[in-house]
């Protein structure tokens, strides 16, 4: 059983990231090496201290600038407990080391919590996530745009409980549209090819700085062909850590094409989760 165990690991490891800091730094190198950014996130446990995920963010922050590497900080405000002097003492640390720092997104009535901490850190190498699935997801595009901040919209794992029934897609292309001619810059951030080239054009075509963002562990060479088609590169969002396991593998096997090549995967020994190069 034990080496069943530990041929799925194995086989597993295009799916998650793993749970030190050095896992996903390791895949963050190979990243590099093809071309592509990314953003690094330490997925907390709910049970864990605010002082701890300080300091897997602040260990983050260093070990960016020390590898020189093209990449964003994500940080999650309730695993910090919205506690503002530890969120302003990493945001300092991050703009002297030149790292921009990204708001990740979580339930919508997380949102007023995270747009204060915005509110209360500026625009300077700031930006937030914005997903297109809730009602009022144009609005917060609005107060992003009003604050400065770069946007990366997502489709969200929550739905708005005021809108159960909105589609995803629909959302996200209303706040695509919001953002269009008017961010400082914008992230794609879908998996889904049709959607993705849909948002890059309509921003492309407003002049809006906008690069493509993926989830590594999940299918990303059609999206990534999109994006470069069209003249846009590529960053992978990269997170670490024990929470981020389960919700990977969950994630990962939601998709009956991602249990296909799982399979495959297992059956040949391959354990690459990144795209070409180009």
């Amino acid at each position: 059983m034990g080496l069943i165990f530990s041929v799925i690991k194995r086989a597993a490891r295009p799916y998650i990231a793993g749970t030190d800091l050095a896992d996903a730094l390791a895949v963050a190198e190979e990243a590099r090496t093809r071309g592509l950014a990314v953003t690094l996130c330490y997925w907390h446990d709910a049970e864990d201290p605010p002082t701890l995920a300080q300091a897997r963010y602040s260990g983050l922050i260093e070990a960016i600038a020390t590898a020189g590497l093209d990449a964003h900080l994500s940080m999650k405000v309730p695993a910090l407990h919205g506690g503002p002097e530890l969120i302003s003492e990493l945001m300092a640390e991050a703009r002297a080391a030149g790292v921009p720092v990204d708001i990740d997104a979580h339930g919508p009535d997380q949102a007023e919590a995270d747009y204060a901490v915005a509110e209360r850190l500026g625009g300077d190498g700031l930006g937030i996530a914005v997903p297109g699935r809730w009602a009022f997801a144009p609005a917060l595009a609005d107060r992003a745009i009003d604050l400065g901040l770069r946007v990366r919209v997502v489709k969200g794992q929550w739905a708005d409980p005021a809108a159960p029934d909105l589609d995803p897609a629909t959302g996200y292309l209303a706040v695509i549209d919001r953002l269009a001619g008017r961010v400082r810059a914008a992230g794609v951030a879908t998996h889904d090819p049709a959607l993705a080239e849909t948002a890059i054009r309509r921003l492309l075509e407003a002049s809006t700085p906008v690069e493509q963002e993926l989830l590594y562990g999940l299918p990303m060479q059609a999206p990534v062909a999109v994006a470069r088609a069209l003249g846009v590169s590529t960053r992978v969002y990269i997170p670490f850590g024990t929470a981020w396991v389960p919700y990977s593998m969950r994630k990962a096997f939601t998709s009956p094409g991602t249990v296909s090549r799982f399979l495959r995967d297992l059956a040949h020994g391959r354990r690459d989760g990144l795209p070409k190069s180009a």
